[in-house]
């Protein structure tokens, strides 16, 4: 076949059938007239770069499945505390009550013997066990619990340690040059992070709910989170104590609420995570205009 065919093509063709078509019949034509040694090398060249791109390509993960298969690898920390009607909770709220959900017109408890199926009924404020706090829980126009966007619910983690400082300060408030000298250590805190406050609370949720309880304990300074947020640009903050602050004021917690952001109380397992390099993934019912509830966090370790 000749160019000139491309000529009698372009009176029968759309412009793109064209286009496409010439394109194909030079290909063509030109694999037939060009010297075998230069078809040859056009080859080599060609399975050259090819080669090239296989490798830059199994060098990086490029899919989900590779992303799944790198977390699968680590090990996963769960930050959350179990509950019970008989977990420690803050005495303005009051112990949770849960019972055998029941026929609404007979009252008799669903059983698998004579039902195939059992439920439970709950009763308790949304602020109980390990927990999440929105900002609407304070704040008129804040953030409720379904409206909280999806990409600030898997953040890096950043661990606070300051149980040295617990053994001369038992109470401790957690301040910017806590924060600086952490920093110093471990590198400026990254924008966009979940900054967790370790105390080694949790550690009496469960074996001692009336030492967990007590007040005052550690936990932040009102300077520290506003420097976290305003300064370091942190998405969210979490603790071990059943509140934010180290007295009644509830200075921080306002703040951190009324300026839109969200809070986890009452974590748990902070010993077990590094300071940097950790991913915090947390999450909570989609509870229509929901105030707080219950979260369940886990930590996946680098």
């Amino acid at each position: 076949m000749d160019m000139k065919g491309i000529t009698r093509l372009e009176r029968v063709l759309d412009p793109l059938e064209y286009a496409v078509t010439a394109v194909l019949t030079f290909m063509i034509w030109y694999s037939f007239t060009e010297p075998s040694e230069t078809r040859e090398e056009t080859k080599v060249a060609a399975a050259g770069v090819a080669e090239e791109r296989r490798g830059a390509q199994a060098d990086q993960p490029n899919s989900l499945a590779d992303a799944l298969k790198v977390i699968q690898s680590r090990k996963l920390v769960d930050l959350t505390h179990s509950f019970s009607p008989t977990s420690p909770v803050w005495g303005g709220f009051g112990q949770a009550a849960m019972s055998a959900a029941a026929d609404p017109t007979t009252h008799r408890p669903y059983t698998i013997e004579k039902d195939g199926f059992r439920a439970t009924f709950y009763s308790m404020v949304g602020q109980y066990g390990t927990h999440v706090d929105p900002p609407a829980h304070f704040s008129d126009g804040g953030l409720t619990m379904d409206q909280i966007p999806l990409d600030q619910m898997i953040l890096p983690l950043v661990v606070f340690d300051m149980t040295p400082m617990l053994k001369s300060d038992s109470n401790h408030a957690f301040s910017v040059a806590d924060v600086r000298a952490w920093e110093k250590v471990h590198g400026e805190v990254p924008a966009g992070s979940f900054v967790a406050l370790r105390t080694d609370m949790s550690k009496d949720f469960e074996r001692n709910p009336e030492r967990f309880k007590r007040s005052p304990f550690p936990a932040w300074s009102l300077a520290a989170i506003k420097f976290l947020y305003e300064e370091r640009k942190v998405t969210a903050t979490g603790h071990e104590s059943l509140d934010t602050d180290t007295t009644s004021a509830m200075e921080s917690e306002t703040w951190i609420l009324q300026h839109n952001h969200y809070q986890i109380e009452v974590m748990a397992n902070l010993d077990q995570v590094p300071a940097t390099g950790a991913v915090i993934v947390v999450t909570w019912p989609k509870v229509e205009n929901g105030l707080g509830f219950p979260a369940r966090a886990f930590a996946i370790l680098p």
